[in-house]
Order: C-alpha cells, then sequence, then structure tokens
C-alpha cells in the first residue's frame, strides 16, 4: 500500500497559483511548496504543470529547479516527473555513474513489463537515444563477447582501452553489459503459468553455475532475463528444496565485482523487492553518513506503490519507524519533505 496522503478532489488551478505565489517575493516559501506537491499523486501533480505552464507560460520543474536546491531541490524534481519520466533520468545518472548498475537492475527487475517499456519510451524521448545502447556504450563500449576470444585481443584491449593487469575487471565488461541489456530489454510473461519441470531442471542450472563460480554462465544470465517473475520464483523456491539454501544466501556470500552486485540485486528484486528495499533504506540510514541519492530513490520512487508495507518491514527488522529514522538523519526541507512522502 502507498504511504502518500492527498486529497481526492483539488483545483489544479489553484494549486498552481499557490505555487507561483511561493516562488515571489524575498524569499521562495518551501512549506507551501511542500503541502502542495507532497500531498499529490502523480496525475494530479501532471495536471498542476500544466495548469502552470497554462497560467504562467513557463515549465513549472525549470521553477522549482531554480528555486530551490541541494537535496530538497533533487528530492522535488524528481517526484514531480511522471514516474516513467523519473525512472529514466534515475537510470540515466546510474548508467553514467560508474557502480551504480545495480540501480538499472533494480528499475528493471521491479517494474511491470508495460512500466518498463514506458520508461525506455521516455528515455529516449528524453535523451534521443535507447536505453539499452546508453547502457552498452556506458558498460562495455566496443566489447563484446569476443574479448574472450585470445589473449591477443585481451592485451590489444588492454592497451586500447588503458585497463589494468587484471583480467576479471576487464572479462567482467562485456558481461555487464549482456546482463543489463538483458534486463532492460526484458518483456516478461505475466501470466499465472509455471513449468515445474522447468523450474527443476533450471534451478540444477543455476546451482552447478554458483557452485563452479562460473556467475558469468549464459545460461545463467538467460534464465534471469527471460523467465516470468513467477517461473523464477518456482526456479528460486526449487533451488531451496534441492540445494538446502536459498540462491540468495548462495550469492550472499560473493562480492567484488560490478557484475556480482547487479546479480545479487536482480534475484532480491525478483525475490521479493519490498525486503529489497527495507533493505536498502537500512544500510544507507545505519552508514556513517546517510546516502541522499538512494534514500530519496527508494522513497520517491515508492511513495505511491508500497512505502506503507515498506514500513512495516522496516520497523519489524528495525524495532524502529522509519519516520523516526529519516527524520533523525535529515534535516530542514528536505526532511519535511521526506516525512510528507511517508505520510506525516
Amino acid at each position: 500500500m502507498a504511504s502518500l496522503v492527498y486529497p481526492e478532489n483539488v483545483s489544479y488551478v489553484d494549486d498552481a497559483q499557490a505555487l507561483r505565489k511561493a516562488f515571489e517575493g524575498w524569499g521562495t516559501s518551501e512549506k507551501a511548496i511542500i503541502s502542495i506537491l507532497g500531498h499529490r499523486n502523480a496525475a494530479q501533480r501532471r495536471q498542476i504543470r500544466a495548469a502552470y505552464e497554462g497560467l504562467f507560460q513557463e515549465d513549472l520543474v525549470k521553477r522549482l529547479e531554480s528555486e530551490l536546491k541541494g537535496d530538497f531541490e533533487r528530492a522535488v524534481y524528481r517526484w514531480i516527473l511522471d514516474p516513467e519520466e523519473r525512472d529514466a533520468v534515475l537510470a540515466n545518472v546510474a548508467v553514467k555513474k560508474s557502480g551504480d548498475y545495480h540501480v538499472i537492475a533494480e528499475i528493471a527487475c521491479v517494474l511491470s513489463p508495460e512500466e518498463l517499456l514506458a520508461v525506455r519510451r521516455a528515455y529516449q524521448t528524453r535523451y534521443k537515444l535507447s536505453l539499452e545502447e546508453d547502457v552498452a556504450a556506458h558498460t562495455s563500449g566496443d566489447l563484446r563477447k569476443a574479448c574472450y576470444a585470445t589473449n591477443l585481443h585481451i592485451y590489444i584491449l588492454r592497451y586500447l582501452y588503458h585497463v589494468p593487469n587484471d583480467s576479471d575487471n576487464l572479462l567482467n565488461s562485456p558481461i555487464i553489459f549482456q546482463l543489463l541489456v538483458g534486463l532492460v530489454t526484458a518483456y516478461r510473461y505475466q501470466g499465472p503459468e509455471v513449468n515445474a519441470r522447468l523450474a527443476d531442471s533450471e534451478a540444477d542450472v543455476l546451482h552447478d553455475a554458483i557452485k563452479d563460480k562460473k556467475f558469468n554462465h549464459e545460461e545463467l544470465i538467460r534464465i534471469l532475463t527471460t523467465r516470468s517473475k513467477l517461473q523464477l520464483l518456482a526456479t528460486f523456491n526449487r533451488y531451496r528444496d534441492d540445494h538446502g539454501t536459498s540462491l540468495l544466501e548462495a550469492l550472499s556470500g560473493e562480492h567484488g565485482d560490478d557484475f556480482k552486485k547487479v546479480l545479487q540485486t536482480a534475484v532480491r528484486c525478483i525475490h521479493d523487492h519490498k525486503k529489497y528495499f527495507e533493505e536498502v533504506l537500512r544500510n544507507v540510514i545505519k552508514k556513517v553518513g546517510t546516502n541522499e541519492d538512494a534514500l530519496t530513490r527508494v522513497i520517491v520512487t515508492r511513495a505511491e506503490k508500497d512505502m506503507k508495507d515498506i514500513k512495516e518491514l522496516y520497523y519489524k527488522e528495525n524495532s524502529v519507524h522509519l519516520d523516526q529514522a529519516v527524520a533523525k538523519e535529515t534535516h530542514g526541507d528536505y526532511k519535511d519533505f521526506l516525512l510528507a512522502l511517508l505520510g506525516n
């Protein structure tokens, strides 16, 4: 269930005029912005943007960017966008920021096929190239599976791309490309049918790959990027029943390169995305120095969907209400805005 609290009937013209008033004078009224935008759903925010532009011939998003700053500005900016446009922005930031590939896996594995398709369309409209094209460009460049052909190829690629003398880092690059592109281009079957025999056989494939530490095995990538979520859950359950441990536990001891992190994120999100988001929140809040970017990402993307469930999980795991934890780790208008999205 969503945590966002919003009125059913609002005047979009009144909201637009109130926001305009908040921008005027000697200083911006952040409280007015929070009281309006922090309590409107996606459809209402879209209507407010349209009303604002119609009344004042000005883009509300750009005006907010110029009026606000810091973590508060970033949170409001991401919140006011349509969900598919927001995820496109988050994916673009992750693509270009080394080490954040797990965010792309998160988006690809949590969204429904139709939602993911909408994100890809929004990405193409906004950035004038496809998401998979950008993923390929930033994770592997011209590298492909041919990179594995000979030691001479490895030497040449090291020379051209200034790769350190570490074959694992080089060889993982095209594999990350394969996994991420497979995830973002997937259009998974959503029906109720599950093939038990297939789940049994593919659980063995996953077990053999993990046992032999062949995390870049083509079959492993194929299974995770093509099967429906229900089929994968059946495979994960068979894995646990047959091998005495869950797939997550089998992967939990594996750390290190980006590929394994993306792999772990994909499995976690498919297995139980609410639990995954609770863990993300727990980790960013407990660390010395809160990761505001991750905190903002989770709250703005889940507030209209299942944040209430995530809050309950957080309390169950930590014996502290998420609202209290967020209030302790943040401050000012940024804190007030996040708390509004959490239902305060």
